[in-house]
């Protein structure tokens, strides 16, 4: 698994749940990466390298950056291209996401910070099961409109696409930070189970 750090202060608690999930910290080296989870910031991702990993979180982020913007969308790109890794991208990694594949962010009309939301999940899905979740936000922007190889399938008063997904592949992005909530760490868990 490969985690690019966006510099989200919630990808501490990300690293911890996937280090959990995908084996303990068992060959944990000075980045804080196991030998099953690798993470890494935008400015030093090899983009030849991407290949190697089943499965790619986009970590949400702190602050807009250009180069952060063009690594994320290079990486969407190359997944959706060859269709071999799965991937889930939160908060910003699903705006990105949408961006790259054609679609349209905006500001929120009302920031969504550090707040819990219940989210209505239409159907099941391999990452969560159709029904009410609860889950923590925390963001400024919100995707708006989807392009045609996207779908929503999950939405909630403050925002009406809490969890896409690529119509034909393993490619996933929830608006929320899953992270953060205990409902939100199952459909992480899920992702990962979808690797084995």
């Amino acid at each position: 698994m490969l985690v690019v750090d966006n510099g989200s202060s919630y990808t501490g608690d990300l690293m911890a749940l996937l280090e959990g999930v995908m084996g303990g910290s068992n060959g944990s080296s000075s980045n804080g990466s196991s030998s099953n989870v690798r993470r890494v910031i935008p400015s030093e991702l090899n983009l030849g390298t991407i290949s190697r990993y089943d499965g790619i979180i986009l970590s949400g982020r702190r602050r807009d950056d250009r180069l952060m913007n063009a690594v994320n969308s290079q990486v969407v790109s190359h997944v959706v291209r060859h269709g071999r890794t799965k991937l889930l991208g939160i908060c910003y990694g699903a705006e990105i996401m949408a961006l790259t594949l054609g679609g349209t962010i905006r500001r929120c009309a009302a920031p969504q910070k550090n707040v819990r939301v219940s989210v209505t999940v239409s159907r099941d899905i391999p990452i969560a099961s159709a029904g009410t979740v609860d889950v923590f936000e925390s963001h400024s922007y919100e995707i708006a409109r989807l392009p045609d190889m996207l779908e929503g399938v999950a939405g909630s008063a403050e925002c009406r696409y809490e969890i896409i997904r690529h119509r034909d592949m393993d490619v996933y992005g929830t608006q929320f930070h899953p992270e953060m909530s205990r409902d939100g760490r199952y459909m992480i868990e899920r992702f990962c189970r979808m690797l084995q």
